[in-house]
């Protein structure tokens, strides 16, 4: 089987992982590595003694390329993505895709005018426990949901965007996943506590129809690693630990009329979800479905301006 190939932009802090999930692929071969850094060009040429390397990008985008994987600084995404489309490449690129929704709109109509795919890292809309509660949902198992709980914490400081773009666009991916509709209420408070670049700390209210009311505490400064979500249907609460390494999920069925709950820890698929996510690409490159991030992308952004 011809391995697609791919050009990687940017081999930084998100990079080298986007790299090793390709390279372990049965479907990619990682071809190029561009980056203005030269030792994180040495770094990746050490870790990938095959491939070729260059700090100028355009050169990395030649015509035996497939799909250009994107993990540079937020305000470099529109340029390079456009100029890949107008390559006629497949795109990948790190969240978030842009701050614009024009620019977003923009690189819409290149790629279906070249006929080519944008794809977005949300990583998270490919974990099992996430996939796990969205059939629950779908299912009505547990009745009617009522609230959602999100803290994520901690995380790498960065200049190029404020916390709510770096983490709430991963609870505003799995929300749109799981909902496949935007809130029609918004709110934050959003605060600098170390003199970060730009807000690292921010408190997020959404509303949704049929009163679903969401909570979200994004910071990157914190002392322990948080990724928890908290879905309360009206017959159980499930925790959603995506730290945990093998029970991930917890389902807590309130007893009647006792303050106690039992507790049952179902079995999910435990793969890596950046893996599941780069076997999806390939699949929807070589097919004609719909793909899932064409109407995802432009949904998240306008929720995401409106909170940041």
């Amino acid at each position: 089987m011809n391995k697609l190939k791919v050009c990687l932009i940017g081999y930084g802090y998100w990079g080298p992982k986007l790299a090793r999930n390709f390279q372990n692929s049965n479907f990619f071969k990682l071809a190029t590595v561009s980056d203005k850094s030269q030792s994180n060009l040495l770094r990746a040429k050490k870790d990938f003694p095959f491939i070729k390397t260059s700090k100028d990008y355009k050169k990395s985008i030649t015509n035996n390329i497939d799909i250009v994987v994107i993990a540079t600084p937020t305000n470099t995404h529109f340029q390079i993505s456009k100029f890949a489309l107008m390559m006629k490449k497949h795109i990948l690129v790190e969240k978030p895709i842009s701050l614009s929704e024009k620019e977003i709109q923009n690189l819409e109509k290149i790629s279906k005018k070249n006929k080519k795919k944008i794809f977005v890292d949300y990583p998270f809309i490919f974990s099992g426990s996430i996939n796990y509660i969205k059939k629950i949902i779908e299912s009505n198992r547990f009745g009617k949901l009522n609230e959602v709980e999100s803290y994520r914490e901690q995380a790498p400081v960065r200049k190029d965007v404020n916390v709510v773009w770096d983490l709430a666009v991963h609870d505003l991916s799995i929300l749109f996943y799981l909902l496949k509709k935007n809130p029609i209420k918004s709110k934050s408070l959003k605060i600098n506590n170390a003199q970060s670049p730009r807000s690292d700390t921010a408190f997020i209210n959404l509303t949704y129809q049929n009163k679903l009311n969401v909570f979200i505490k994004n910071t990157w400064i914190s002392p322990i690693k948080i990724r928890l979500m908290k879905f309360k249907f009206k017959n159980a609460i499930i925790y959603c630990d995506e730290n945990e390494s093998m029970y991930k999920i917890k389902i807590y069925f309130k007893k009647a009329k006792q303050a106690k709950y039992s507790l049952e820890i179902p079995e999910i698929d435990l793969a890596e979800p950046l893996s599941k996510l780069v076997n999806y690409i390939y699949k929807n490159i070589k097919s004609n479905e719909r793909n899932i991030f064409d109407n995802m992308n432009i949904n998240i952004t306008k929720t995401l301006k409106k909170i940041s």
